[in-house]
């Protein structure tokens, strides 16, 4: 069985919502023309191509919440998107096993409340949560709860970057050009947020704290050398600040990157694939797509995906582990299928 960890959807009740309410209509654009995204019938044929041990676990695509709705108003915006997805479930379990909660982090303790809803209630295997919440870093203190609740359940973070043209390419200017601010802005974000959550001691704080991190870790594998070697090094290219109780605390921070998880959502990479593979080892990497967000609005990463997974030069046991029985044990079991 391949179990798709990551693969991004807008049930039809919500995406209306979100068509209705968002105050840029440009930046949802995109989602307008890709009916995988919001029409059950045309993704449940997209799926047919894989065969009937294919499945999907179900996250809410972009936007996040609290960039399109204020505070008053993301916790309903939250459980409309939540209580579609379980309906999603509930309906095609053989198809969807499981889905990942939304929350809406400009009202925490609502976000909160929606949590253990979701979860205890509803049956969600974990939450989505973005790189920053309008641009405020995840170690901000007030989210603080937010993670604990999580760990609590035992359950996994679903970790999505996001980033806008508005966030300049240099310093001088007002926008990214040429939508760098998603080819690279994107895995900049990711790793940013990885590295903020390691230096606030997240994991020693929570241990055994899951973190399923989307496009294989963006940046960290790859530069696992300046991770290692360079961080070995924190505080001797500083001048103004003291690091030296932190590291006596902290120890080596790569240690600390090796403990979140990465997916194989990297538009077919297979170098891509097979370094963060090499990083994370076979116990922390699942099967994701980023389903549909492709140049044929649905199928050719799952195809490119499954491709490059196969040509890997690995066990088998260790395939089985990234298609199927990492994200099961993750999930704790709770998948309907």
């Amino acid at each position: 069985m391949k179990i798709d960890a990551y693969s991004h959807i807008l049930p039809r009740a919500y995406f209306d919502r979100l068509v209705e309410i968002a105050p840029d209509k440009g930046a949802i654009k995109r989602w307008l023309h890709i009916p995988v995204l919001h029409d059950l019938g045309a993704r449940l044929a997209m799926m047919e191509e894989f065969g009937a041990d294919y499945r999907q676990i179900l996250t809410l695509s972009m936007p996040a919440l609290e960039s399109v709705a204020g505070p008053d108003d993301t916790p309903a915006l939250a459980r409309l998107a939540n209580d579609c997805m379980a309906e999603l479930v509930a309906q095609r379990p053989d198809r969807f096993p499981g889905f990942v909660a939304s929350l809406g982090l400009n009202n925490v303790p609502a976000a909160l409340a929606e949590l253990r809803r979701a979860i205890e209630d509803l049956g969600a295997i974990g939450i989505q949560l973005f790189t920053n919440v309008a641009g405020r870093p995840l170690d901000d203190p007030e989210f603080w709860p937010i993670f604990e609740a999580i760990h609590a359940h035992d359950l996994p973070v679903w970790l999505h970057p996001t980033r806008g043209a508005g966030c300049g390419d240099y310093p001088g200017e007002p926008k990214s050009k040429f939508e760098i601010w998603w080819t690279f802005g994107w895995p900049y974000e990711t790793s940013v947020a990885m590295a903020r959550m390691v230096f606030a001691r997240f994991f020693i704080r929570l241990p055994g704290l899951k973190v399923i991190c989307h496009h294989m870790g963006a940046m960290v594998p790859f530069f696992a050398g300046r991770v290692g070697h360079g961080w070995d090094q924190l505080g001797t290219r500083t001048a103004d600040e003291d690091f030296g109780p932190l590291v006596a605390e902290l120890g080596r921070p790569l240690d600390h990157f090796k403990q979140f998880i990465g997916d194989t959502a990297l538009a077919g990479s297979r170098a891509g694939i097979a370094c963060g593979l090499d990083f994370f080892g076979a116990e922390q990497v699942v099967f994701g797509s980023d389903c549909p967000f492709d140049p044929e609005g649905g199928p050719l990463f799952i195809r490119e995906i499954i491709a490059a997974i196969d040509a890997l030069d690995i066990p088998e046991a260790d395939r089985q582990k990234i298609y199927e029985h990492n994200i099961r044990r993750l999930a704790r079991q709770r998948l309907r299928s």
